[in-house]
């Protein structure tokens, strides 16, 4: 197993994308923390990954809270020991043109979307230095960080920023052999905030085929295992292909 003895927290893992990063992470022997703004949802996972022979335990949090976060954080280093990995999941859209959206729900979209992976890693790097032992942490991007869009105003921005967030992030860890890299998605599992899939969403892409929630979690397991030791500041493009292909272009699949 790649993980064994190690710990991770992954945020928004209640369901879609983080629900299969954490299960993937605790069948290579990671004991899970299930961080997820829904009870039902979060201990739903917990109790599956235990069921199935894991260890894991949700915890409820806030995300755009400061206080929720670093509850979180010493909660998890309290029940667990240690905490080894950290994976920024969670995310939510605002779905808004700017000349629709207000201010409160660009600020609570950043809140989520940027602010809370800074925190989260803040105070995750504070547990790892004072456990000596290094770590590595994989943020969430998306392809729409690269290219704008006739909608999502701050949901674009928010995930453009996360891009340099990483950068600087493992920059200024490295020094405690802290890993810090990013995946980007494109149209993984349910939409950002949505419960259903949409089998007749638009997808288009190089493999010609939706990506899944299992596409994603086998980058960030990579990331996180000793596999990709020689990789900092990355950003791996989980997209299909999508971000080759030129707007415009004459591709048709």
């Amino acid at each position: 197993m790649k993980l064994e003895g190690q710990v991770a927290i992954v945020t928004g893992a209640g369901r879609n994308i983080g629900e299969g990063i954490a299960k993937l992470l605790s069948s290579e022997g990671a004991s899970i923390a299930v961080v997820d703004l829904d009870k039902a949802r979060g201990d739903r996972v917990a109790s599956e990954i235990n069921a199935s022979g894991g260890k894991a335990k949700a915890y409820v949090c806030d995300v755009s809270k400061e206080a929720d976060i670093i509850a979180t954080v010493k909660g998890v280093a309290a029940d667990f020991g240690r905490i080894d990995i950290l994976i920024n999941n969670a995310a939510i859209s605002d779905n808004k043109h700017i000349l629709d959206i207000t201010k409160e729900q660009w600020d609570l979209t950043l809140a989520v979307t940027l602010t809370a992976p800074m925190l989260f890693g803040k105070y995750v790097a504070k547990e790892m230095i004072a456990g000596g032992h290094g770590g590595k942490m994989v943020n969430t991007s998306s392809t729409s960080g690269y290219f704008g869009r006739p909608r999502s105003i701050a949901y674009t921005a928010a995930k453009a920023g996360i891009l340099n967030l990483t950068r600087s992030m493992a920059i200024q860890l490295a020094a405690y052999d802290i890993r810090v890299n990013c995946v980007v998605p494109n149209k993984i599992g349910s939409p950002v905030g949505k419960d259903e899939h949409n089998p007749d969403r638009n997808v288009l892409n190089l493999r010609k085929r939706e990506g899944t929630p299992e596409d994603l979690a086998k980058a960030v397991l990579f990331l996180v295992s000793d596999d990709s030791d020689f990789i900092d500041g990355a950003h791996l493009m989980v997209d299909g292909g999508c971000s080759a292909l030129m707007p415009g272009g004459d591709y048709k699949g």
